[in-house]
């Protein structure tokens, strides 16, 4: 690794939202490249199958300090003080017309999508600092590019992570600490069926003006059998993990990383198109 990094059996790093998708599957693929992986989930009994699977896995939840505390301390305890990688990755969705979400949705979904990394990234940094080297990866999406109806609560927390995440590399540019983004597009997961019970905690689209359009659109995608037809471009959580590698073992990171067709395609058309038009293009698309 660059920065003067230990030897590759010695690198660790830390990933959230090991439970499912992105976060095992980078879990997996590190761990098959050499990396000491401390696969953190939010709920213990993911922890425990991940331990299973001969991880180390620490239970780390975005809205709890105390376990983020807890996590950080049990990864230094077992690296003598060390921690080469940060990857904030675990994250939900509360799909919903804006409409239709109070306020406390919106409050909820940041504390996780957006609060909780920043809280864990500022305990990490002054290790990083200490040890002259550190990368911190932020997994983002193409709805941190571009917007997507039915979808504002996550979109907000993507577009603020971007932001943040700039700011950031910006800043830690006079460190040896390196700040990336990579941002995928459609990717095999759980994020569908595990925003259903956030859709049914706040959004009463019986009484909703669009009751229509949530019957012929955003319901049959969150109660489709076995999670629906894949996405048009949709990848396997492994196209994540082959960017993470450049991430991580890059001597010159990028700083960012699109994951698949659809991140490139929204890329190059919200650089290229006229707002309106890309608005037409996308509300056509939905």
């Amino acid at each position: 690794m660059a920065q003067g990094a230990a030897e590759t059996s010695e690198r660790s790093i830390l990933i959230t939202g090991c439970s499912s998708g992105i976060g095992e599957a980078a879990a997996r693929g590190l761990r098959a490249r050499g990396w000491r992986v401390f696969a953190s989930c939010r709920r213990e009994e993911d922890c425990a199958r991940m331990r299973l699977l001969g991880f180390e896995s620490p239970r780390l939840d975005y809205t709890e300090e105390a376990s983020m505390d807890a996590a950080l301390a049990e990864v230094l305890a077992a690296t003598g003080g060390r921690l080469d990688a940060l990857y904030n990755n675990g994250a939900h969705a509360a799909p919903g017309a804006l409409e239709d979400l109070p306020t406390g949705a919106l409050r909820e979904i940041f504390e996780v999508n957006l609060f909780g990394w920043h809280t864990l990234t500022r305990k990490v940094i002054p290790v990083m600092r200490a040890q002259g080297h550190g990368r911190i990866i932020n997994c983002s999406s193409v709805l941190g590019i571009v917007p997507m109806p039915w979808r504002g609560a996550y979109v907000s927390t993507k577009h603020a992570l971007e932001g943040l995440t700039d700011v950031l590399r910006i800043e830690m540019s006079d460190t040896p600490i390196r700040v990336i983004l990579i941002e995928p597009g459609p990717i095999t997961s759980r994020i569908r069926a595990n925003s259903v019970p956030h859709f049914e905690k706040w959004v009463d689209w019986e009484t909703s003006p669009r009751r229509a359009q949530y019957e012929g659109s955003l319901l049959k995608r969150l109660y489709a059998p076995s999670g629906g037809k894949p996405d048009t471009f949709e990848l396997p959580g492994s196209a994540v993990t082959e960017k993470l590698i450049l991430a991580l073992e890059s001597d010159h990171p990028a700083p960012r990383y699109y994951v698949t067709t659809a991140t490139h395609i929204m890329g190059t058309l919200r650089r290229l198109l006229p707002t309106r038009l890309l608005d037409l293009l996308i509300a056509r698309a939905r």
